[in-house]
């Protein structure tokens, strides 16, 4: 059977799904483009603006820094300014005596220079802490105190700390007198040349060597050559002449107060206390004691020249590398 439907009953509900969707006005959408667009260039000009104030600012940085580069280069060698209060002109010897340290000619003749000028420096004292180096350095800077000396009438002492041997003796010489301490080791008068020869070596492995030169000596003392007798001894009487030259310089500058030995000039080394009564030294004491008690210019004023900021950067970024390596081809049997 058919009933009807009962017209009491509310009619059915719609689906959600299916319910028509409220449509918003054209003109809302194009206020939402236009508002997100708005937003989005203002991001990008902010952006711009942030990039441009960190492009400045490192602009300004590199600029500052290349401006403290050359004040740095400009400033070296002015570590220090004349002044006429009374002092002790102080120059320090460290490390080894080469061209290319801080214990070179070059750089210490400039200190020297500076010290001997000044009106307020009573004396110079050379402070030493080295094991020597060059003998061609050491003679530069030997024979420029000596003339300082002359030029300017002012004394000169050598403190000797730790070491003061070979060529840092050398110089130590050309002072009026030399302090040490009772520790410190003092003298190695006498020159070398080193080395290493790999012939047996090569011998063993197989490989030969070619070497193709012009002039009889020119591959002298190549380490991977056979020493002629010829050539040895025409380096040992080179190094003789040098040797000579040495023992000529510390008589010079000791005269009567050195007792000599057969064994002051052999190479030898000694400590304080032995060196000041063979005559190679003349008393103990230290930097403030020669000041204070010989000096009498208890002020003491360094004139040594310092590695300026340009350099340990250079030196930090590789540009010493290249230097180096020529240094040690050049250096294959230095002799010191």
């Amino acid at each position: 059977m058919n009933s009807a439907p009962d017209e009491s009953l509310p009619p059915p509900m719609p689906d959600p799904v299916d319910a028509p969707q409220p449509q918003q006005p054209a003109a809302s959408l194009s206020h939402q483009h236009e508002t997100l667009l708005a937003q989005l260039a203002r991001d990008f000009l902010r952006e711009r603006r942030l990039e441009r104030r960190w492009r400045t600012v490192f602009r300004l940085f590199w600029l500052l820094l290349a401006a403290l580069l050359l004040y740095a280069m400009w400033q070296q060698g002015r570590h220090v300014t004349q002044t006429s209060t009374p002092h002790t002109a102080l120059v320090e010897v460290r490390g080894e005596i080469a061209a290319d340290t801080e214990a070179s000619a070059e750089l210490l003749l400039a200190a020297l220079k500076d010290a001997f000028k000044d009106d307020g420096a009573q004396a110079v004292v050379l402070r030493i802490n080295s094991p020597g180096g060059s003998p061609v350095q050491a003679g530069i800077v030997y024979d420029e105190i000596k003339r300082l000396k002359k030029l300017y009438d002012k004394p000169v002492y050598a403190v000797v700390e730790e070491m003061c041997a070979s060529g840092a003796y050398y110089i130590a010489a050309a002072a009026d007198e030399i302090y040490v301490d009772k520790a410190s080791i003092v003298g190695s008068i006498g020159v070398l040349m080193d080395g290493f020869g790999f012939t047996g070596l090569m011998d063993k492995v197989g490989i030969e060597r070619r070497l193709l030169t012009a002039g009889e000596n020119k591959g002298m003392l190549d380490p991977f050559s056979p020493l002629h007798p010829k050539q040895r001894a025409y380096a040992q009487a080179m190094l003789d002449q040098i040797h000579e030259q040495f023992i000529a310089v510390v008589r010079e500058g000791r005269g009567k107060r050195l007792q000599e030995t057969p064994e002051t000039f052999s190479g030898l080394f000694w400590n304080g206390e032995q060196a000041v009564h063979m005559g190679l030294a003349d008393h103990y004491g230290n930097l403030d004691y020669v000041a204070r008690e010989v000096v009498k210019a208890e002020d003491v004023i360094d004139y040594t020249p310092r590695d300026n900021v340009a350099e340990r950067l250079a030196k930090r970024f590789g540009a010493a590398v290249g230097a180096g390596a020529v240094k040690a081809m050049k250096e294959m049997a230095p002799i010191r």
